[in-house]
């Protein structure tokens, strides 16, 4: 059950390898039913992230600025707290048991048995340069009866688990802490969180959740996979083979710029080559004093096609080494930036054999900055707002470990969780947002780029 946290607003922080996203938002009710009202949204190019690894401080930490700023001012607040996403090929996922003597065998086991049990798992051994940031349960066992999925309420002594431990390595880790120690307002980490796993919070419904899925969030750098089955994360894996792929092949195979290469794979992009005629061509700039070059759209869906199918393939794998293959009866969700591509969840659906569908964030308040983040390049952000508000397993009762504080500024009627106030507005003229650089750095200008026929 969500907690009432109906005046808190919490922002999330996706650092990724394209692009850095902030969204701010608030918890709404509708008829008993949770929704998120987005208040501010915020993005801005990111050249210091490779493969999901902060690389340059300095630059991640300028996006980060950029970022939030866009989405402080339009939300009116004063950013102080952030829940922050972060990935990579430095993550990895080992399934370990763990298991506690209870003191008071006569009673039944409680919130704070579990508690227990997670937090000796965070003291378990892990390989040197490592820190653990997720421990999540699977099945417990309450003395000679296993598989229970809730073991709150059962009398017994002895209280086992198995677990998902989700390792980071220190160096990546403590990179992507100081980019937001060192940003303009000093913005202060609650929660730190692998995005595929506040991605899920966004797109993922319950129902497929029980039924089994597997989430796929294709990012610019990596391309995370979680798998849940009957409410349970199972399996945790990350693929060095992204979003940025596809444009590298595309500006190799088409001889463009790399800026040229990104604006076909998102204007023109298709995993269906056979819907572009064969002499549809795009009008590609050429460069200084030379005239444009005419590029082929089915050349550009045929490569597109090739390394999704690679792609599909390798996730395909992925899915089978989790075990899980046969019980994911709600198949693939597609999220992130590329899955935004025309056609993949049919070229997904054709390689694994499996349902697939494009999640993009729900249960979202209408209005104008929601329509923005519908999309699948923000399911990440909006997840990581979701996680000030809900689990993510509702038998543990907080999403940080528990040597971590909670960073928190009470308000009225809320319990003591990371919140942003809004702003005071200045009082005179010359205040910090006549100051602000508003607007958010793009990368690629529209128009650059025509299409035409070639006859």
């Amino acid at each position: 059950m969500i907690p009432k946290q109906d005046e808190q607003i919490i922002v999330g922080l996706d650092i990724g390898s394209t692009k850095v996203c902030a969204v701010a938002g608030r918890l709404s009710r509708d008829k008993n039913h949770a929704r998120l009202d987005v208040l501010g949204v915020g993005k801005a190019y990111s050249e210091g992230v490779t493969k999901g690894s902060v690389v340059n401080i300095t630059k991640t930490v300028d996006a980060i600025n950029r970022a939030v700023e866009e989405a402080a001012r339009q939300a009116n607040l004063d950013v102080q707290v952030v829940n922050v996403g972060f990935s990579g090929q430095h993550v990895s996922a080992r399934r370990q048991h763990g298991s506690i003597t209870r003191t008071s065998p006569g009673d039944e086991v409680t919130l704070d048995d579990i508690g227990h049990l997670v937090g000796d798992m965070y003291r378990s051994v892990i390989p040197a340069g490592n820190e653990i940031v997720h421990v999540l349960p699977m099945d417990f066992t309450v003395d000679n009866e296993s598989g229970i999925d809730d073991p709150v309420g059962r009398c017994g002594v002895k209280l086992e688990a198995d677990f998902q431990v989700i390792t980071a390595q220190t160096v990546p880790a403590n990179n992507t802490k100081k980019c937001i120690d060192r940003t303009a307002s000093q913005l202060k980490k609650d929660l730190f969180m692998l995005s595929p796993l506040a991605s899920a919070l966004a797109v993922l419904t319950d129902e497929e959740r029980q039924a089994g899925v597997a989430l796929v969030d294709i990012g610019g750098g990596t391309t995370d996979i979680a798998v849940y089955h009957r409410n349970v994360l199972r399996y945790v894996s990350v693929i060095p083979i992204a979003g940025n792929s596809l444009t590298m092949d595309i500006q190799e195979g088409c001889k463009v710029l790399p800026q040229q290469a990104e604006l076909l794979k998102l204007k023109f992009g298709s995993a269906d080559p056979t819907e572009f005629r064969l002499n549809e061509v795009v009008a590609v700039p050429g460069l200084s004093g030379r005239p444009p070059k005419d590029v082929l759209s089915r050349n550009v869906a045929l490569i597109i096609e090739a390394r999704l199918k690679e792609m599909a393939a390798m996730v395909q794998a992925e899915i089978i080494r989790s075990g899980y293959k046969d019980k994911l009866l709600g198949g693939i969700v597609l999220t992130g930036g590329t899955a935004s591509i025309r056609g993949i969840e049919g070229l997904f659906s054709r390689v694994t054999g499996m349902h697939s569908r494009v999640g993009s964030p729900e249960l979202l308040e209408p209005n104008t900055k929601a329509d923005l983040v519908a999309d699948p390049a923000f399911a990440t952000a909006v997840g990581l707002v979701w996680a000030g508000f809900k689990p993510l397993d509702e038998r543990i009762q907080n999403n940080r470990p528990p040597y971590e504080e909670t960073v928190s500024r009470p308000i009225s009627g809320a319990t003591a969780k990371p919140v942003a106030k809004p702003k005071e507005e200045p009082k005179e003229a010359g205040g910090v947002w006549t100051k602000y650089l508003s607007g958010v750095k793009s990368f690629i200008t529209d128009g650059d780029i025509g299409n035409s026929d070639k006859y």
